[in-house]
């Protein structure tokens, strides 16, 4: 007990250390968060936050892990600066704002960087290509890690027809689409770990005692696990209940949509809920939607399985656009092995920065293969 108590003591310590100095408050009522290491020479990285539920505390840049995050690049100089953003949930184009707000603070503080990077895990990562399409002037680069870089709205739209063939065919286990968009319904605050998982065994024991196979089959359409099928499906059911009461209605609509990749598509069609749209979706989805037009070093970094955000929309959807502004000289990607959203190592993310880094500095796009080695 006591040794391990001494080795979070020192791992504090060590933490600790890396920060020399710590910038905090209020941006148009966002809270910030700028952290310096005790070598900082003039370098920046705008980090952005991935997606987190409504009520949960505490705020991204406040968590006590937020430093240890933070390490490779405190650990290499740079000193970061993170928003936590007006408000929480689905809050991309909101985080571009903010983010962009917080590094003209910083530049009116500290002085303008020798260089600016834009760093972003999710969310984050979908605010990052954002920036670097909208704001890319004020920046050397960008690593978006397992980012929401597709269209919002087709990210978005995956998770409504989860819901809908879902319910179609294992009716009753999750709320139905009509009660997730009726705004009379509330959403609940954010509810602690252990609940969360104990309502999550409560969906995959529901599931498998309907049907194990099905279950199985309808987890590999939507590129998920079964074991990660019933989080998805409530990390969904919070995205979905917050879009609603952003927008104010639904901005999805599947009275026309066929869908396919089931075992049985006929059956699914039959029984997939439907629901109109009765609001326009540009109201949440349209500023800062996705272009694929970048002019800088566009570095991203993806799990090669990915439960929340599979490669097809962190990746795919975004290249094709790249490729249609005929930009693929500023976009590279890398895979890792890692099985989960966002699961890289320290020394992963490292990697990834300094090959950006590297790419800036050189004006040589990256070689080798898709594999980080």
């Amino acid at each position: 007990m006591f040794k391990k108590i001494f080795l979070l003591l020192l791992l504090a310590h060590s933490l600790v250390a890396q920060v020399a100095k710590v910038d905090s408050g209020q941006l148009n009522g966002a809270r910030y968060r700028i952290l310096f290491p005790p070598n900082w020479k003039g370098k920046l990285v705008m980090y952005a936050h991935g997606y987190e539920f409504m009520g949960t505390k505490p705020l991204q840049s406040q968590n006590p892990e937020f430093i240890n995050r933070m390490s490779p690049f405190l650990s290499r100089g740079f000193a970061v600066a993170a928003s936590d953003y007006q408000y929480q949930g689905f809050a991309l184009p909101q985080g571009v704002d903010d983010t962009e707000s917080l590094r003209q603070y910083f530049v009116k503080q500290y002085g303008k960087p020798d260089s600016t990077f834009m760093v972003g895990h999710s969310m984050g990562g979908g605010i990052t290509v954002a920036t670097i399409e909208n704001f890319g002037d004020n920046y050397h680069g960008g690593l978006p890690l397992c980012p929401l870089s597709s269209r919002p709205y087709l990210q978005c739209r995956k998770e409504f027809d989860m819901y809908a063939t879902f319910n179609g065919l294992f009716p009753g286990i999750v709320p139905s689409l009509k009660e997730i968009f009726d705004l009379s319904k509330k959403p609940s605050p954010s509810e602690g770990g252990r609940a969360m998982v104990a309502k999550a065994m409560a969906i995959r024991k529901a599931i498998v005692s309907k049907d194990s196979l099905l279950a199985v089959a309808f987890a590999k359409r939507f590129d998920l696990k079964l074991d990660d099928l019933p989080f998805s499906l409530f990390f969904n059911e919070n995205v979905l209940r917050d879009l609603a009461q952003k927008s104010g209605g639904n901005p999805f609509d599947n009275t026309n949509t066929v869908y396919s990749g089931f075992p049985d598509n006929d059956l699914v069609n039959h029984k997939a809920e439907r629901l109109e749209a009765n609001v326009n979706p540009n109201m949440i989805f349209g500023k800062y939607d996705r272009t694929g037009n970048i002019n800088k070093p566009v570095f991203l970094l993806h799990t090669v399985y990915d439960q929340l955000i599979p490669p097809t929309y962190g990746v795919v959807n975004f290249e094709n656009m790249v490729h249609h502004q005929q930009k693929d000289q500023f976009f590279k990607v890398r895979y890792t092995t890692g099985q989960g959203h966002c699961v890289f190592t320290a020394q992963q993310t490292g990697t990834a920065f300094d090959e950006l880094r590297n790419w800036v500095k050189s004006g040589q796009k990256p070689a080798g293969d898709i594999w980080m080695k």
